[in-house]
């Protein structure tokens, strides 16, 4: 089944069965959209859990692949009391014309792109956003603890099977050879959830 496909599948129980949101996620997201301003685009919004924290002065774009997701989006948004701007669009063609954003955002969604479309998802955010502009990442990274690894490889059997998510996709390998430079990278969540930051290069 096709990712867009399983997710419009999915939305209407995603928040239920994503226990992860409040266990850590929600916590994890905070760092997300701290300090930035202008056009930021939301890459990956899904049913819209990063929404509390968009920044009351930015213009955020809630992009998703899955209209059923993007469904759900609206409603928190109306629940919060945001007008959001929500387009249903691939990743890897947005559409949006050269330089059009700020800062580019996305959380655990990298983790659901097959490793052949890490590259060609990176360098379409690089086309859309300004020179000098800012991609923040929020993802799963693989543990090096050896406690937590096999914990992980273990934990991904449910990850791939409902979210086709993985734990290993490596997305910050490909920074450099889609235009961006590395600039940061923190752990958030012990070494199992990081938060990559790079900028594009002029």
């Amino acid at each position: 089944m096709r990712v867009g496909a399983r997710y419009n599948q999915l939305a209407w129980l995603y928040d239920a069965v994503d226990l992860a949101e409040l266990l850590y996620k929600r916590r994890a997201r905070a760092h997300l959209f701290a300090g930035l301003s202008g056009r930021i685009l939301d890459a990956g919004a899904g049913t819209g859990c990063s929404i509390p924290f968009y920044p009351d002065d930015a213009q955020v774009v809630s992009m998703d692949l899955s209209e059923g997701m993007l469904h759900r989006a609206g409603h928190r948004g109306r629940r919060l009391g945001r007008h959001l701007h929500l387009a249903a669009m691939d990743l890897r063609h947005t559409g949006f014309p050269d330089a059009t954003f700020d800062a580019v955002v996305s959380a655990f969604t990298f983790c659901t792109l097959d490793e052949s479309q890490q590259r060609p998802v990176l360098a379409e955010m690089a086309r859309i956003l300004k020179p000098g502009g800012e991609l923040r990442i929020l993802d799963y990274a693989l543990s090096r603890k050896p406690i937590l690894r096999p914990l992980m490889r273990a934990w991904q059997v449910w990850e791939e099977a409902v979210f086709h998510g993985a734990f290993d996709r490596g997305t910050e390998r490909y920074l450099a050879s889609a235009g961006f430079t590395a600039i940061g990278e923190e752990n958030v969540v012990a070494d199992m959830v990081r938060l990559f930051v790079a900028k594009r290069r002029d």
